[in-house]
This record gives C-alpha cells, sequence and structure tokens, in this order.
C-alpha cells in the first residue's frame, strides 16, 4: 500500500537520529529517502568535517541552505542536517511541501550518543560546546517543527512508530 502525504522532514541535533529514523520511516511509509548531509558529501568530495574546518562554519551553512534550496523533493523523507534550521529560506522551501519533524533528544542523551565530535562534521564555532549549540539551535528546531517526537529513551523503531502514529498514517 502506497501512501500519498507530502515530504517528511526530519529536524534536530546532530546525535538525534534523523539518519537512521529517516531510512526506516521512508522504508515503512515506502517513500524515497534523502540525507542532505551525504548530498553535501558528494558535491565537495570531502567529508562534513573536513568542509567546516577548511571553509569554516559560515561557508558550510550557506552551502547547506543552497544544496536544500536546489533539491528536488517529491514524497521523499528529507533528514536535514543539524544546522539546517540556520537557513530561513532553506526551511521555508522545506515546509512549503512538507512537513518538519523535530526529532527532540535531550541533552545528557546526545553527548553520550555523540561521542567524540571533532569527527562528526558538526557547524559549531570552535570552542563551543554541545550543551551551548543545543541551547542555541534547540529554539529554532521548535520554530520550525509542524510535529514533535521526543527521541530520548526510545529505540529508532519507536521513534518511527511515533512519528506514522503523530502524522496520523
Amino acid at each position: 500500500m502506497v501512501i500519498h502525504v507530502k515530504n517528511i522532514v526530519l529536524i534536530g541535533m546532530p546525535g538525534a537520529g534523523k539518519s537512521t529514523v529517516g531510512v526506516l520511516l521512508a522504508k515503512s511509509l515506502l517513500m524515497d529517502f534523502t540525507d542532505t548531509d551525504l548530498i553535501i558529501q558528494r558535491e565537495t568530495g570531502c567529508s562534513l568535517s573536513e568542509t567546516i574546518n577548511t571553509k569554516g562554519t559560515q561557508y558550510f551553512i550557506e552551502l547547506e541552505e543552497n544544496i536544500i534550496m536546489s533539491g528536488n523533493y517529491n514524497e521523499s523523507v528529507i533528514a536535514t542536517g543539524g544546522s539546517a534550521v540556520y537557513g530561513e529560506k532553506a526551511m521555508k522551501s522545506l515546509k512549503e511541501n512538507g512537513i518538519a519533524v523535530y526529532l527532540k533528544t535531550d541533552l545528557d542523551e546526545l553527548i553520550k550518543r555523540l561521542g567524540d565530535i571533532t569527527t562528526r562534521g558538526i557547524a559549531m564555532q570552535k570552542g563551543s560546546s554541545i550543551a551551548e549549540l543545543f541551547a542555541e539551535r534547540s529554539p529554532l528546531y521548535e520554530k520550525y517543527a509542524d510535529i514533535t517526537v521526543d527521541c530520548t529513551d526510545k529505540t529508532p523503531e519507536e521513534s518511527v512508530d511515533e512519528i506514522i502514529k503523530k502524522l496520523g498514517l
């Protein structure tokens, strides 16, 4: 059974599970899956951390917004990078034909999941902590979210089930 729904746009902090949950959600709903971080890596030929370290955080955020804006998404689950919410135009574009689902995770759980952040490719100012980034981004995720799913104590499969339930599918 094919379910016709707009795009489902996953937003949230690095480590919240956007890529993992996104693949499972796309399979469950027979939708395409797009991971904007993978598109950035393919376009640049570098890892996210290499791009951020060599070109800077601001360059990365602008690149991310341009890549999101140039995408042609149709009945897709889209896992955005954690910094996608800095791109107001990109988020507006994604929400025009999509439902934004905020995968919320508490700070302690994120820190456990992230481990060594130096190789992860997180768009953050040098010297900033995950706690500072969490405090800075959380209001943006809340602003853009149509639906919020707390993934803190859930398996990826449980998160998928909750998303489907909240979408009424």
